[in-house]
């Protein structure tokens, strides 16, 4: 072989070898090895010799090669595996960093499930085990004979019916008036005239009439005078309402000149829907009876009303209604009678440690029949009466079991009532220049005179308590608001709504008891 095939030989072998290891090396001579994809230079007189020669070296040393590819992969993922050892080996030494407990405050930590879960179960096992004393010592009390007792003395009788019947003369009679006042026939001041006889009578006439007939019950006297003040509260701000339209139509006479009756237009399905009525327009008897039954005590003249009615959940309201019902019923007959009746003898005794004993075990009896009636009434029962007339608004209530002050309870347990004072008993205070003190003074005292006249009258007996439960929430709050924030004060709101209401009921009940049945006892 010449000599210029013998350096051919090592060139090509070392070409090969470069290919088999997959990068391109850099000679002993300075020279770079060709890329795998690169064609080598051919020699036509050593073909043959020189592709033998490859091959054996590519077989022989591919054990080799692999060896070394392993080898470089372990080099290059050395300083990963000694930064990992080096890691693992500062957790073994520092395992303390700078934070706070999780019951701390200052450590933001708000996930308490599981310790409301508890308590929800830790009640429900305490209020069972009541349950299953008062069978064990009193048996089943229930008797649903006894619940039509509690609103008919004689089945002949139907003393509340006739009576929330009757309340049509009072609509009818705010009905009309409107009327004659927005077609001038009545002055203004004969018509403020009218509308103060026509709600003051809305008040005196159904508390005359529980006062005076002896076969009305003290369950059908709350049920008719509750349903009559309700009406008064709609009445007040439907005159409220439609005298600002009058005001409004005096002021830009020629804007609102045209007016309608309770227009509708008609769909290709034959469905009509109301469009806006502006002002006489709505003095209708069906506009009227709309709002009578609406669940809201606020007038407007164009309601917000929803699309369609849900069937699912209108059903879903009903069954909860009538189960609820039920379950009042059972707990106040099998509960709270028992525990009442128990407590007269401590308060004639006036044994104030078994008082104060009576009154604890009330209240948890108590407050559980008042949340279930919360559900019971602003939930399914003003749900479904939405759901029937496609009334659009239905926020009931806010998130009361959040108050950190009783102000903010009041204002959002009951929202019908709590919009009712704003717009018509708060606002015009304040812009008659009371200031806010006396305003909220004089929503709270005639809440108060609202819950004395619902328990005296049907009981037939003047006690203040009730009264006087409301107007102590006005130094409660003051005191609450000022002293007690956050935890402490939803606490604060919590034990008043406990422990206030037993209290007046077992006054209220003492002195019922003792006016009507203290010789027997």
């Amino acid at each position: 072989m010449s000599e210029r095939a013998e350096l051919r030989g090592p060139v090509n072998r070392r070409r090969r070898t470069t290919i088999s290891g997959g990068g391109a090396v850099k000679q002993s001579n300075g020279s770079k090895c060709h890329d795998a994809g690169e064609n080598p230079p051919q020699y036509p007189d050593d073909k043959a010799k020189t592709h033998d020669v490859s091959d054996v070296h590519a077989s022989k040393n591919w054990k080799g090669d692999r060896e070394m590819e392993k080898t470089g992969q372990q080099l290059t993922n050395s300083p990963r595996k000694q930064r990992s050892v080096v890691e693992d080996f500062n957790v073994r030494l520092s395992c303390h960093v700078l934070q706070e407990s999780l019951l701390s405050s200052a450590s933001g930590y708000s996930n308490y499930r599981g310790i409301l879960n508890w308590c929800v179960v830790m009640l429900g096992l305490s209020n069972a085990r009541l349950f299953l004393e008062n069978i064990i010592k009193y048996g089943i009390l229930v008797d649903p004979i006894q619940v039509v007792s509690l609103f008919l003395k004689d089945p002949y009788s139907w003393p509340a019916a006739c009576l929330i019947i009757g309340s049509n003369v009072f609509i009818l009679a705010a009905l009309y008036t409107e009327r004659r006042l927005a077609v001038g026939t009545i002055s203004q001041t004969t018509g403020m005239i009218l509308h103060i006889i026509n709600l003051t009578s809305m008040l005196i006439f159904p508390s005359a009439t529980v006062l005076t007939l002896t076969s009305m019950t003290p369950v059908g006297g709350v049920l008719s005078l509750g349903i009559y003040t309700v009406l008064f509260l709609k009445l007040f701000s439907y005159q409220d309402t439609n005298r600002w339209c009058r005001q409004i139509r005096q002021a830009k006479a020629k804007r609102l000149t045209r007016s309608s009756s309770c227009p509708s237009v008609a769909h290709s399905n034959g469905s009509a829907v109301n469009t806006h009525v502006s002002y006489p327009g709505n003095l209708t008897h069906r506009d009227m009876y709309y709002f009578v039954f609406a669940p809201t005590l606020c007038y407007q003249l164009n309601f917000p009303r929803s699309p369609r009615i849900r069937i699912r959940f209108l059903m879903r309201r009903l069954f909860e209604m009538l189960f609820f019902m039920q379950l009042l019923v059972g707990l106040i007959q099998q509960w709270m009678v028992p525990t009442i009746q128990n407590s007269m003898k401590p308060f004639q005794e006036m044994d104030f440690s078994r008082m104060v004993e009576r009154l604890l075990k009330l209240a948890v009896p108590n407050h559980l029949i008042w949340l279930i009636f919360f559900y019971w009434f602003f939930h399914s029962s003003m749900n479904f009466v939405a759901e029937l007339l496609q009334f659009g608004d239905r926020e009931f209530y806010k998130d009361w079991w959040n108050s950190e002050s009783v102000t903010y309870f009041w204002a959002n347990w009951n929202i019908p009532v709590h919009k009712w004072c704003l717009r018509h008993f708060y606002k015009p205070m304040l812009r008659k220049g009371v200031n806010k003190f006396l305003a909220q003074t004089g929503v709270f005292l005639m809440s108060a005179f609202f819950h004395e006249y619902l328990v005296s009258v049907p009981l037939k007996m003047f006690r203040p308590w009730a009264f006087m439960g409301m107007m102590t929430q006005v130094p409660l709050a003051w005191f609450v608001g000022r002293f007690l924030n956050g935890n402490y004060g939803n606490a604060a709101v919590w034990i008043s709504l406990i422990i206030g209401q037993p209290v007046a009921v077992l006054m209220y009940v003492h002195d019922y008891y003792v006016i009507h049945y203290g010789n027997t006892t």
